[in-house]
């Protein structure tokens, strides 16, 4: 069986058989191979003065040329397509992250308390605490009666009555927000479950008519 000048088959052994060439982007001479050099041209490679070179199949497969629908239109040499990709921030699905809060914090001022505690100069005129103010106890009786008075005219000692006040009024006065880095960045394989074959290419055979 005679195959077609140039025509590339996939080739179980690891040898190119007499009349093949591996697919392997090798420099091939026009002198030796000008009925090849007719089909080929220079698509592959090569100066097309002295050598031309053959398809490069390795680590690759070969798609049909032209564009199909809804895909990119591909065009006879053309080279595409990678092992692995690296997805951009762009590319990345709607996603959110954990964020860590850090307070700016202030320390405030203290807090000043003035207790002011009224008072009679004088006797008192009533037994109420409840309604009265301190005043001087009536004496002379069996008991010590009226020792408020309804009416107040000064006031005590600064230090009569004690208050002590704690806490200031610090707070949150601003912060950062840190969000939490995940990912390497690191790119990850795309490509399809495939089995490594030896490509060929026919370097002898019917020369393919156009008609």
């Amino acid at each position: 069986m005679e195959f077609m000048l140039g025509g590339i088959i996939q080739f179980g052994g690891n040898f190119a058989p007499k009349d093949w060439a591996f697919c392997d982007g090798q420099l091939i001479a026009i002198s030796q191979n000008q009925a090849l050099f007719a089909i080929l041209g220079t698509t592959w490679g090569g100066d097309g003065r002295t050598s031309f070179a053959l398809p490069d199949l390795k680590g690759r497969v070969s798609v049909g040329t032209g564009k199909g629908p809804d895909l990119v239109e591909r065009r006879l040499g053309s080279n595409f397509g990678a092992e692995s990709v690296t997805l951009t921030e762009t590319q990345l699905p709607a996603h959110t992250h954990n964020a860590t809060f850090t307070p700016t914090t202030s320390t405030g001022t203290a807090i000043t308390a003035t207790v002011t505690v009224n008072a009679k100069v004088g006797t008192g005129d009533q037994n109420d605490a409840g309604s009265g103010y301190w005043a001087t106890a009536k004496t002379g009786l069996p008991n010590v009666t009226q020792g408020f008075s309804s009416t107040t005219d000064t006031t005590m000692a600064s230090d009569a009555v004690s208050v002590a006040i704690s806490g200031g009024g610090g707070g949150i006065t601003g912060g950062t927000i840190t969000n939490a880095v995940t990912g390497k960045g690191r790119g990850f394989a795309i490509y399809q479950p495939s089995l490594g074959m030896s490509s060929i290419l026919a370097l002898q055979g019917t020369f393919p008519s156009r008609n």
